[in-house]
């Protein structure tokens, strides 16, 4: 068998972490975890490895995006460009969010419309998914992608993993798109028969993510606003709280377009989480306020960025001035939702140098 230089020097950073040599990850993000005040907060954003970014550019003329997902040495370099690039605290993972649905034998294809299933979700088709043990093999390259970007990534940046979140890839799964959530929200009972396959298999692929170098791993639920809060707390709750049980404070929690009423609950402000992401229509101090334990990740709004440089940096600052007296203890400094494709390079290294000018 042969031995990578990967796997000799992820060798050497456990045998020197062991041995309380060497300190592995970001001191900010790791205060940030903790609760514990600091002046300047950490930044990573959500989807700061893509499309906007030269590095990414120049790879994916290369490569298909699968296989910058699927080859780990890829995946890694992927993630590594933007930390090495704009200096941010943390790397994330490169991947999908919709890989556990072609490990669960749904087939999936990246095109110029965007990613397309073989086929979708329907009570009669729930029979042809894949079981735990059949998919999971299918999902190794995650944790390899995360071991190969830890051992090529600073000693001093923190990394962190992901799944989608069960309402998300269930809403994909039987839409085939994030667009609209029409059919899902008429099969809420199918939800609750598919998360008796999908579950078991996001709790085996996060522990395997946690196992080989992710810090924390976020379940990023992007289609959770569509849902009427009861009917979130009523449904997608109970699904959550299974994975929350078997990682408990191990995992981040990211939902778009949900407000106070969907996360008013208290799996969300007890402190089952590591911390919560909130999109750019929270207020934050309130969400300061209502999470008090772990983390509160964002929340600029990301649209902003796409603006002129003297605009987008007015925007900025009129952003931050509020908090510069505010208890920010917690917080992980971030957009309200991913980077957007066109979002002007200068204007990412400015959001990362303005943050730390004003908080520092």
């Amino acid at each position: 068998m042969t031995i990578t230089s990967t796997e000799i020097a992820t060798e050497q950073i456990e045998t020197a972490v062991k041995a309380g040599v060497l300190q592995i990850g970001n001191v900010r993000f790791q205060n940030a975890l903790a609760r514990v005040p600091q002046t300047t907060p950490p930044i990573w954003l959500m989807r700061q490895a893509g499309r906007y970014h030269r590095h990414y550019q120049y790879l994916r003329r290369q490569f298909s995006f699968m296989d910058l997902c699927k080859q780990p040495e890829l995946a890694a370099h992927v993630a590594l460009g933007p930390v090495l690039d704009f200096d941010f605290d943390v790397a994330i993972m490169f991947s999908d969010l919709l890989f556990p649905l072609d490990a669960l034998g749904m087939g999936l294809e990246y095109t110029d419309a965007g990613p397309r299933l073989g086929w979708k979700l329907t009570q009669q088709a729930l029979a042809k998914l894949r079981d735990v043990d059949e998919a999971w093999p299918h999902l190794l390259f995650q944790g390899e992608a995360l071991r190969e970007t830890r051992a090529i990534l600073p000693d001093d940046k923190s990394l962190i993993g992901f799944v989608g979140g069960p309402w998300t890839l269930f809403v994909y799964a039987v839409e085939g798109t994030h667009k609209s959530a029409e059919h899902a929200l008429k099969e809420l009972k199918l939800f609750e028969q598919f998360c008796e396959t999908l579950v078991p298999l996001l709790i085996r692929n996060i522990e395997f993510q946690l196992a080989n170098g992710a810090e924390v791993v976020m379940v990023f639920d992007t289609a959770a606003g569509e849902l009427a809060p009861e009917a979130f707390k009523n449904v997608v709750v109970p699904q959550l709280e299974r994975l929350t049980l078997s990682f408990p404070s191990r995992l981040g929690y990211y939902s778009k377009g949900t407000n106070r009423d969907h996360l008013n609950h208290s799996l969300f402000t007890g402190g089952m989480w590591a911390g919560i992401g909130v999109d750019h229509y929270w207020d934050l101090p309130n969400a300061f306020q209502m999470f008090p334990n772990g983390f509160v990740q964002g929340n600029f709004d990301q649209n902003l960025l796409l603006s002129s440089r003297e605009e987008f940096k007015r925007q900025l600052e009129r952003f931050l001035n509020p908090l510069i007296e505010h208890d920010r203890a917690g917080w992980i400094c971030g957009l309200g939702h991913g980077v957007l494709p066109k979002t002007p390079e200068e204007n990412v290294r400015l959001f990362v140098n303005t943050v730390r000018e004003v908080l520092q």
